[in-house]
């Protein structure tokens, strides 16, 4: 397993931020917050965990423990995109909120790869899914989902008889 100082390319700040700029992309001209942004990458990755597309990554048993680390990965993928002016940082009254720039439908465009365009694809099926709900709304479902992993994680865990 990789040390938190040697993050696996799915979650370096690049890979987030590229994340959070399809979510942004597929959103526009909506603004999230941080919150709803760590939600929104949540559900683009394991989107067949909540009845969608594929998940683009793996379905790892310690997956409910990148909610602890995700936060401050997508952060940080948001400063670097807003550092390439792809993303826009905006005074919210409580923290910022970002929005996709003027250059970041053409950038994402430009990814070609099939990791890319299946990352567009799920970026814009969780944008449409999830739009008209609310962050805390989105996060009981995430929360959900959680529970089921540590119960299943748990019950395989569990001692067996008197072995």
């Amino acid at each position: 397993m990789p040390s938190s100082s040697h993050p696996t390319p799915f979650n370096s700040p690049l890979e987030t931020g590229i994340r959070s700029l399809a979510i942004l992309v597929a959103a526009h001209p909506e603004a999230f917050d941080l919150q709803r942004l760590v939600e929104m990458d949540y559900l683009v990755v394991h989107s067949g965990d909540v009845d969608g597309p594929q998940s683009l990554h793996a379905a790892l048993p310690m997956r409910a423990g990148e909610l602890l680390v995700r936060r401050g990965l997508i952060e940080k993928g948001l400063l670097l995109m807003a550092s390439r002016n792809l993303i826009q940082r905006i005074p919210a009254e409580d923290g910022f909120n970002y929005v996709a720039g003027d250059a970041a439908a053409p950038f994402l465009a430009s990814l070609t790869s099939t990791y890319s365009q299946k990352l567009k694809e799920r970026a814009q099926w969780a944008v449409e899914r999830f739009m008209d709900m609310s962050t805390s709304d989105i996060r009981q479902i995430t929360h959900r989902v959680f529970e089921s992993w540590s119960s299943q994680f748990q019950a395989t865990d569990a001692p067996r008889g008197n072995q």
